[in-house]
C-alpha cells in the first residue's frame, strides 16, 4: 500500500514493489498474475475489515440521521487509521481506470447502495439539505485531506506531534462538522 500511495499505480513497477517487499523480482507475476492482481490484493485486504464494519453500521436499527452519521464518523476514523488508503484513493478516483471501476463496484456501489435510502428518506422528511448524490459523497471524502496531508495541515496550525488520539478527536471534530451541516436544515 505504501508503494502504491507513494508513488501511484502507474509510477510503481513489479520490480519496485519487489524490492520494497524484499522478495524476487518475479514474485508479484508468480504469486497474483499481474501488478492489477497484486493491486488489487493489497487494496481488498486493507478495505476488508472497512467493509465489514461499514455494512455492520448501515443495516443496524438505528435512525436515519444516526445511521448517517455514524457511516461519516467511521469513514473518518479508518482515514485516520490508515492513511495511506485515503492517498491511494485519491488518486485513483481522479482518473479513469479499470482500478477505479473496481474501487466503486466493489466499495462505494455497496456503501451508497444500503445508504441512499436512509439518505433519500432524511431528503424527503425536511431532515437533511437536498442534494445530489454525487455532492453529498464529495461533501463527505474530500475534508478527508485534513487527516492525511499533514505538512499542509501544520501550516494551517495543527499543533505537532501527531499522535492517534490528536487524530481521532480530528476526525470526530471534522465528522461532526460535515454531519451537523448535513443534517441541518437552512
Amino acid at each position: 500500500m505504501e508503494t502504491f500511495a507513494e508513488l501511484g499505480y502507474d509510477r510503481t513497477s513489479a520490480r519496485e514493489l519487489a524490492r520494497r517487499l524484499g522478495v524476487s523480482h518475479n514474485f508479484i507475476n508468480d504469486r497474483y498474475g499481474s501488478k492489477a492482481n497484486f493491486w488489487r490484493a493489497v487494496v481488498d485486504s486493507l478495505l476488508a475489515e472497512d467493509q465489514r464494519q461499514r455494512q455492520q453500521l448501515l443495516q443496524a436499527e438505528v435512525d436515519d440521521a444516526e445511521r448517517v452519521r455514524a457511516v461519516i464518523v467511521h469513514f473518518y476514523q479508518v482515514a485516520v487509521e490508515a492513511p495511506l488508503v485515503g492517498r491511494l484513493l485519491a488518486d485513483e478516483f481522479g482518473q479513469e481506470s479499470e482500478r477505479l471501476d473496481y474501487l466503486y463496484e466493489r466499495y462505494v456501489a455497496p456503501t451508497l447502495e444500503l445508504l441512499a435510502p436512509a439518505v433519500e428518506r432524511l431528503m424527503a422528511a425536511g431532515r437533511m439539505r437536498t442534494v445530489p448524490m454525487d455532492v453529498l459523497f464529495f461533501a463527505v471524502i474530500s475534508p478527508v485531506a485534513a487527516l492525511v496531508q499533514l505538512p499542509l495541515a501544520h501550516r494551517l496550525g495543527r499543533p505537532q506531534p501527531v499522535t492517534r488520539e490528536s487524530q481521532l478527536r480530528t476526525a470526530r471534530e471534522l465528522a461532526n462538522l460535515i454531519a451537523d451541516g448535513l443534517l441541518s436544515r437552512s
